[in-house]
């Protein structure tokens, strides 16, 4: 969090600079045109002076307002890259569950999933390890979760899991790919708040 503020501090600061240069040579641009108004004469000078405050003043609020949308893009950037890692992280602990946590989570889930499709029989498809833990407990499993658990084959996720009816109509992804899609927004959202404030 630290290094996400300094970098947005550096990003600001950097653009606060180029600000300051920008409106420096503005105001010589101003300068310049000045003196070469008087030499023209009072009355033409003042047109000419009218017109480079005003070129001045279009030129400062474009100035300004490019770097305000550069430094707003960088800060972008730099929360989303961190918003990235925080969910490669949640991927990772995820992945990392111990065998009794993670069969109690492919519990509730299939739980939630047979609730949805209303059926008492039911596929469930997983990674090979998901598999092999329900198969180990595939009794209590199914008691657990009320309904008869047929074993699907073995499908390519970090974890969680997929219940279908048997004749694979209708399905519940339960991966937990699936599932951070489907929160997607509201956990970019949350990471966000926590990250940034």
């Amino acid at each position: 969090m630290e290094g996400a503020e300094l970098i947005i501090q550096e990003i600001n600061r950097e653009a606060e600079q180029k600000i300051q240069y920008l409106l420096e040579e503005a105001r010589k641009n101003a300068r310049s045109l000045e003196e070469e108004a008087r030499k023209r004469g009072q009355s033409r000078a003042e047109w000419i002076l009218r017109k480079a405050k005003t070129q001045a003043e279009i030129e400062k609020q474009r100035i300004v307002a490019s770097a305000k949308l550069e430094v707003r893009k960088k800060k972008l950037a730099v929360q989303e890259e961190l918003i990235g890692e925080v969910m490669k992280a949640v991927k990772e602990r995820l992945s990392g569950l111990s065998d009794e946590d993670y069969f109690e989570t492919l519990l509730g889930l299939t739980k939630e999933a047979v609730g949805e499709l209303g059926v008492q029989r039911v596929v469930v498809r997983s990674n090979g390890r998901g598999l092999e833990l329900i198969s180990k407990r595939l009794e209590e499993f199914s008691r657990a979760v009320g309904a008869e658990i047929v074993l699907g084959e073995p499908i390519e996720t970090i974890g969680g899991i997929v219940v279908s009816d048997v004749e694979g109509v209708v399905r519940v992804d339960n991966t937990f790919e699936a599932r951070m899609e489907r929160l997607g927004n509201e956990l970019r959202a949350e990471i966000a708040r926590a990250l940034f404030g």
